[in-house]
């Protein structure tokens, strides 16, 4: 399945644009952070990374569609 990933903050330097195309051999979020662990490494060094569907923060037995609309956030920080 091909997904176009949104990206922000850190996991946009990592991937290298701020919306990336993704071919997934899979069909699930957990699915997707392996996969994604596995093509980026640098992924694997952050304390967190959120994976959004749809505007919501989903768990890694989310089942992906192709309409879906996936974003990757990052460890947030501020003060």
């Amino acid at each position: 399945m091909i997904l176009r990933l949104k990206t922000f903050g850190i996991t946009r330097d990592i991937l290298g644009n701020r919306e990336v195309e993704f071919v997934l051999n899979g069909s699930s979020v957990g699915d997707l952070r392996n996969q994604l662990h596995a093509t980026y490494p640098d992924l694997k060094k952050l304390n967190s990374l959120f994976i959004a569907i749809n505007l919501e923060y989903a768990a890694d037995e989310y089942l992906l569609t192709e309409k879906d609309e996936v974003a990757l956030i990052p460890p947030v920080s501020g003060g």
